[in-house]
């Protein structure tokens, strides 16, 4: 236990919850001591010396000594491998099952004993010994796989035949990449985006709720995605290299992977930032896109102990009063149900049908939160259900396992089970009925939130895994992914006209596929971790993300001290972000930055104004996002990967291809430094124009915070009638630009069309045409200096 964790012990001990928080504690280590034996003695094993090969479709089997390697291209270029059997499936991650294979692949000897498997994209060459090298067509090492090493049960010793039935053996892989690579992704850490020298833990908890092992390199040589498909706990070690000055050797920079068992298997996908993350995407399933209100502001609105609808008005009344625009409003668990899943308080909101058609005639829609922790009362009809059927994870003698959360004592559905998600999809209906219109799932880690120990259910909780069966260390970082899917499926069949909305706290490799993520409100960091771990977020796959609710403006997230600067910040921060949601910091509105001073109000109303004014833009993106995997905001280096200043600039990123966001970080800045990558770029505000690639030094007023518009660009935003128009920045004379506009033509399932358009300088003048010709179809405003 750390001291935040005794803390928080002292604080509960003699409390109800303190004596609930006991109880579940000795229930799990009781749990794990009877259902996970003890580990035993154990026997290292290496794969040894190769002793043959096997071509199939797409590469074939190397077998060695005392394993073998599947090494399988994809018809998209991925790369499969597989020690010790592992295949492709079954696995979360993959949206539509194993692609198809690239049978224009090839299995062929290699020197020195090895084979190698030669593909359009990729070449991969395995050695006697069972290295792996990936290789660019040219012949170019992106990545050398050491030999993996195994922790194998003795046969016949006590308590290694359970923990090797259950695929529980340890394992270690090594990896080299180039002196000068720098690591990206592993999920939302406040660390990012560039994660620097340190052991990341990849296991979703309560301070990296999306813990994902997607690692994307970037080197001068090239850009490569390694993902290894093992949901069980690990630890990965990032070490960056060092190039030699003068004659001085190179040292090849590191990483290193522990798991505690699970296959041993990983996906490569090689190419540009833009391909990677495009295979990546038809890898594990494309994005889910948004509903255009959810590009908007939305807003968690805080309730009293005592409060209800009249609280919820009350919070739409002051952004009306206060001319703020705002799309949703986000109701959580503490005074929706009282702790019980799908239950409505009848006493505090009487009406929430007629509160949510008052609030639509507005545009204004209501977002539930939903637990996965379900009360173990009986009485509660969604409780009583789930046991009848056997729903719930139990232990490793078939009884339920509960938890302590917000609920009380609970129970947790098996999500992990088709039938359960089925169930759980279908209980939406009730909040359907309320006139919600989305839902964000909250404490499905899960965390079980006892006083002791680590917080999660026991490592021993049985689970169906897709009727595989397994246990809690295999489940855990998927359960997250597997309520995702529960809801976004039921809220689907529920809404056959509507796009889900699913924000979902904790997930894992294919969250995309139905939804989105937040980022907790207080990381380490404060608006730097923010800023960090959306960007990482996007890299592993996951492109609608942003802040959390957990400090509103005026409360510094990093330190948690009161700070209506930093507040503000991270508000026009937040504004630039894929998901745009803010909160109160008291109940009823009070506490927001309507009562930070005139003055604080009116910079968040031109932060709020403005991404309305680029709604359109951001509906592209999602779009966008949708179809080819890039994230809504990107580092720097996106376009220019080989540009090593930008690799290393993390306080300043690229909203599609269009804007280059540089966000305030920290107080009393009034100016900051930005690094331009090439090209002419203007300032939003003023218009006037930078040459990159270079540094500049901008202004940062109280009011905003520096945004600059790519030369050329044809921005899709709305107008004052709130009709989209094309805001075109002149390119350079002898130069093109463009843009893309996605005509969504609402939040059902239509096929959206993707308009492009062209802008160059004909006679001193810019001119703007539609690819393919036609008319433009939109007004169009010129900003920026000819020449």
């Amino acid at each position: 236990m750390d001291a935040r964790g005794l803390v928080r012990s002292v604080r509960v001990i003699g409390t109800a919850r303190g004596l609930r928080s006991v109880r579940v504690a000795w229930r799990r280590h009781r749990a794990d001591t009877a259902g996970l034996p003890g580990r035993g003695p154990v026997r290292a094993r290496v794969p040894g010396p190769v002793q043959g090969a096997e071509p199939l479709p797409g590469g074939g089997v190397i077998r060695f000594a005392r394993s073998s390697l599947r090494v399988r291209v994809a018809a998209g270029g991925a790369v499969f491998c597989g020690w010790d059997g592992a295949g492709p499936g079954p696995s979360y991650a993959l949206g539509r099952g194993c692609p198809e294979p690239d049978r224009r692949a090839v299995l062929e000897p290699d020197k020195d004993g090895g084979w190698r498997v030669v593909s359009e994209r990729v070449t991969v060459a395995v050695s006697r010994h069972g290295a792996v090298e990936v290789r660019t067509p040219g012949g170019v090492t992106l990545r050398r796989d050491l030999p993996p090493r195994w922790w194998d049960p003795v046969e016949g010793s006590s308590g290694g035949g359970g923990r090797h039935e259950a695929g529980g053996s340890r394992w270690v892989q090594r990896s080299q990449v180039a002196a000068d690579a720098r690591f990206f992704g592993l999920g939302g850490r406040s660390s990012g985006p560039r994660l620097r020298d340190g052991s990341y833990r990849l296991w979703n908890a309560e301070e990296v709720p999306v813990a994902m092992p997607v690692l994307m390199v970037v080197a001068d040589a090239g850009t490569h995605l390694v993902f290894q498909d093992n949901s069980w706990d690990g630890r990965v070690r990032l070490c960056e290299g060092e190039e030699g000055a003068g004659s001085g050797h190179d040292r090849q920079g590191s990483y290193e992977l522990r798991m505690d068992g699970g296959p041993v298997r990983s996906w490569t996908v090689v190419g540009t930032p833009a391909r990677v993350l495009r295979g990546w995407a038809l890898l594990t399933g494309l994005s889910a896109v948004p509903p255009r209100w959810a590009l908007g502001h939305q807003h968690y609105a805080r309730v009293g102990p005592d409060g209800g609808e009249e609280d919820v008005r009350r919070v739409a009344a002051l952004h009306r009063e206060s001319g703020l625009p705002l799309s949703a409003l986000h109701l959580g668990a503490g005074h929706l149900d009282g702790g019980r899943v799908f239950t409505v308080d009848g006493g505090r909101f009487p009406g929430l049908p007629a509160l949510a058609e008052e609030l639509g005639a507005d545009g204004i829609r209501l977002v539930s939160v939903v637990e996965p922790a379900v009360r173990a009362e009986r009485g509660s009809a969604v409780y009583d259900s789930g046991s009848a059927a056997g729903f719930f994870v139990r232990d490793a003698r078939g009884r339920e396992v509960r938890g302590e959360a917000r609920a009380g004592e609970a129970g947790y559905p098996d999500f992990t089970e088709p039938r359960v998600r089925k169930w759980w999809g279908a209980l939406y209906a009730e909040r359907v009925a309320q006139g919600f219109c989305g839902v964000w799932h909250d404490g499905n880690e899960p965390v079980s939130r006892t006083a002791f120990g680590e917080r999660t259910l026991p490592r021993s909780a049985r689970h169906a895994l897709e009727g595989r069966g397994g246990d809690h260390r295999e489940a855990h970082n998927v359960y997250g992914l597997a309520m995702a899917r529960a809801g976004y499926e039921g809220l689907r069949e529920l809404r056959q006209g509507e796009r889900p909305f699913v924000l979902s706290r904790s997930g894992w490799a294919g969250l995309q596929r139905y939804g989105g993520t937040w980022v907790p409100g207080a990381v380490d960091g404060g608006l730097r971790g923010v800023l960090g771990a959306v960007l990482g977020l996007g890299l592993s796959g996951v492109p609608y993300a942003g802040p959390g609710v957990d400090a509103g403006p005026g409360v510094d997230a990093g330190a948690g001290a009161s700070s209506p600067e930093l507040g503000l910040r991270r508000l026009q921060l937040a504004a630039w972000l894929p998901l745009f949601r803010t909160g109160s910091a008291l109940p009823g509105g009070r506490g927001g930055f309507w009562e930070s001073g005139p003055e604080i109000l009116d910079h968040a109303r031109v932060a709020l104004l403005q991404r309305e004014r680029l709604l359109p833009y951001f509906v592209t993106l999602a779009h966008l996002a949708h179809r080819t995997g890039a994230p809504y905001a990107r580092p720097l280096w996106w376009s220019t990967p080989g540009d090593r200043r930008l690799r290393d600039c993390e306080d300043a990123f690229l909203l599609g291809d269009a804007l280059l966001v540089a966000p305030v970080l920290e107080a009393g800045v009034r100016r900051r430094a930005v690094r331009l990558p090439r090209g002419r770029w203007y300032d939003l505000a003023t218009g006037e124009a930078y040459e990159g690639p270079r540094q500049v030094v901008l202004d940062a007023p109280l009011s905003r915070i520096p945004v600059l518009v790519r030369a050329g660009a044809v921005l899709p935003v709305a107008g004052d009638s709130g009709a989209v128009e094309l805001e075109v920045w002149a390119p350079p004379a002898g130069r093109r630009g463009g843009g893309l506009v996605v005509a969504d033509p609402g939040d059902g399932w239509e096929r959206a069309r993707v308009e492009r358009f062209d802008s160059r300088v004909v006679d001193g003048k810019v001119v703007v045409e539609r690819e393919g010709g036609g008319e433009i179809g939109y007004a169009v405003q010129i900003r920026g200096v000819i020449g």
